[in-house]
């Protein structure tokens, strides 16, 4: 299993010095909680930060500071944690705990932007597993009793 595979690659994605406004319009627009901040090398979207509804909420709202004002870059933290599309799901879990994110970027071998992969996808992938199991389960103990009435 890689985190590509499992990754949303419909992504919301904004530049340094958009507005905050914008962001948060995005999230809505998109239906998700954050806004993967990108900017253009080589033809690649390559993420540089990320902007959370939490980092709104918390770091401007909260604050009492002046949202129409602010920008992108005002906000975000630009030391970010992203993952290769073909790194093993498991270890970027692990990842994921160590640093202590919810959502991380999954990238190309180039660094450009491919998908995020949150904590939400990460449980749709389990929760399946687990039914899996339980369909085995279920199917193994029916053979036995056709096997040995």
């Amino acid at each position: 299993m890689l985190a590509g595979e499992y990754c949303s690659r419909d992504v919301a994605i904004v530049g340094k010095t958009d507005s905050i406004i914008k962001a948060a319009k995005l999230m809505r627009e998109y239906h998700v909680g954050n806004v993967v901040v990108v900017d253009a090398k080589n033809g690649e979207r390559v993420p540089v930060g990320i902007l959370t509804d939490r980092d709104i909420v918390i770091g401007i709202i909260a604050q009492d500071a002046d949202i129409h004002r602010m920008l992108i870059e005002d906000v975000v933290s630009f030391q970010l944690v992203t993952v290769n599309e073909d790194d093993d799901l498991m270890a970027t879990i692990k990842r994921m705990r160590l640093n202590g994110i919810r959502r991380i970027p999954v990238v190309n071998k180039m660094g450009g932007l491919v998908g995020v992969l949150a904590i939400d996808d990460i449980l749709d992938v389990i929760a399946e597993q687990m039914m899996d199991i339980d369909q085995l389960i279920a199917r193994q103990q029916s053979r036995e009793k056709e096997l040995r009435p």
